[in-house]
This record gives C-alpha cells, sequence and structure tokens, in this order.
C-alpha cells in the first residue's frame, strides 16, 4: 500500500514538472515575441496614460545605465505571461483533470476560455477607466515649484501591479464556481455575507489604488460587487445541478 502510494506521489510530481516544463516554454517564446516589441509596447502603450497627462515639459526619466534594459526585460516577462495566459491555464487545468469526474472534465474550454477573458477584461478595465483618472489625480500635484519627471522603472512597477491587481481580482467569479463545485461555499453562505464582502471590497481598493481619492477606489470597488454577485449566481446554478444529479441517483438506486 505504502509503495502505491508513493509511486502515485511520484507519478504526481512527474506529471507536473511536465506541465511547469511546458509552461515555461509557452513563456519563453511569449517573453521573445513580446521583447522584441517591448520598446514600443512601453513608448505607445504603457506610457500612454501617463504622457497624455503629462504637464508640457515634462518627460519620464531614468538614473541607471542598465533601468531601461532591465524595465525592457520585464515588459518581455509580463507580456509573455500575457500572451500565453491561455495555454497556462489549459495546463493547469489538464494537470486538475485526472481527480475530477467525467462529466466535470467538459469544463476544461469554458475554464480556459473564461479565466482568460476575465483576466485580460479585468487589466483593460484598469488601463481604460482607472489609469486616467488616477494618473491625473497624482500628476495635478505639478506646479511651478513641483515638476512631475518620473522614473521610468517606478511608473512600470505601478502599472504592472495595478494591472495584475485587476486583472487576478477578475477572477473572482472562476474561484467562486469552483468553491461551489467543492462544496465550500454556497448561493445562501453568499448572500448572507454580502455586506462584508461589499466592505472588504472597499477595503482592497484602497489597498490597491494608489489615490486616496473616493472616485478611485470606487471604480475598483464597484467591479468586484459586481463579480460578487455573479459568484453568487454561479453558485446558485452549481447548487440546482448537485440537488438534480442527487435526485437522479436517488432514483436510479
Amino acid at each position: 500500500m505504502a509503495n502505491e502510494e508513493k509511486l502515485s506521489f511520484m507519478s504526481h510530481l512527474d506529471e507536473l514538472r511536465k506541465r511547469l516544463i511546458r509552461c515555461c516554454i509557452a513563456v519563453a517564446i511569449g517573453f521573445g515575441v513580446c521583447y522584441y516589441f517591448s520598446e514600443y509596447l512601453f513608448l505607445h502603450y504603457l506610457a500612454a496614460p501617463l504622457n497624455a497627462v503629462l504637464p508640457p515639459g515634462s518627460k519620464m526619466i531614468y538614473t541607471s545605465l542598465l533601468e531601461p534594459f532591465m524595465t525592457y526585460i520585464k515588459i518581455g516577462f509580463m507580456g509573455g505571461l500575457l500572451l500565453s495566459s491561455p495555454y497556462l491555464f489549459y495546463q493547469l487545468w489538464k494537470f486538475v483533470a485526472p481527480g475530477l469526474y467525467q462529466d466535470e472534465k467538459k469544463w476544461i474550454i469554458p475554464f480556459v476560455v473564461s479565466s482568460t477573458c476575465l483576466f485580460i477584461g479585468g487589466a483593460l478595465f484598469g488601463y481604460k477607466l482607472v489609469f486616467p483618472v488616477t494618473f491625473k489625480f497624482l500628476a495635478s500635484y505639478s506646479n511651478d515649484y513641483l515638476q512631475l519627471f518620473p522614473k521610468m522603472s517606478d511608473y512600470f512597477s505601478l502599472t504592472i501591479n495595478l494591472l495584475l491587481a485587476f486583472g487576478l481580482s477578475f477572477e473572482l467569479p472562476i474561484v467562486i464556481f469552483f468553491l461551489a463545485k467543492i462544496g465550500v461555499v454556497t448561493a445562501d453562505f453568499l448572500k448572507r455575507k454580502r455586506k462584508y464582502f461589499i466592505i472588504l471590497a472597499f477595503v482592497a481598493a484602497a489597498i490597491i489604488t494608489p489615490t486616496t481619492d473616493p472616485f478611485t477606489q470606487t471604480l475598483m470597488a464597484v467591479p468586484l460587487i459586481f463579480l460578487y454577485e455573479i459568484g453568487i449566481f454561479l453558485a446558485r446554478w452549481v447548487g440546482k445541478q448537485k440537488a438534480k444529479k442527487s435526485e437522479v441517483e436517488a432514483e436510479v438506486e
């Protein structure tokens, strides 16, 4: 028995190793593509929201010889992650799929598509709606005595952290769906905890967003609350599916 468990454990480790190697290869390919266009991506896309609100005469600067190079390396890596994210989600699903029932394995395509779309949608939401407001507020401190000369690496870190925060937070319905599937949460439980989540959403928004104005924090909190409501709907649907399955099994017995 112990030998069988050991073999099973080793097979899982071997499977994990294979999946990780494939993920690394996919990210490396994405990195190569994105690094080639890293300067273009930074100047025309990542820096665009800030350039739109910079006071006249302000420019982005770097204070280290290696700073632009390292920033472009990071852009290539983050772009590679984003570009390969559908494949990464697919590999994640393939790793956990052997432990699922046959009827649960059909969720692979919806999982990959929805996870990717929600992550990209969250990042785009932050980029299109939150960035312009946030950077306009932060740049408003410039005056005759204070001039804004943002540092390249600092700006990159700020924007990437925000994009990741928005992208990951938009995965909330997927997380709730799988928690409901394994019985950790139910729709009734989520409805009872709704008021606590609303408070938590605004606290998370206050931590994630770099500004202190209520408008920017609301832009972050409201989508989280909306996604939570979607999660309640999904949990209710999962509960109904489980009830139907239990009824069918009872009739068979």
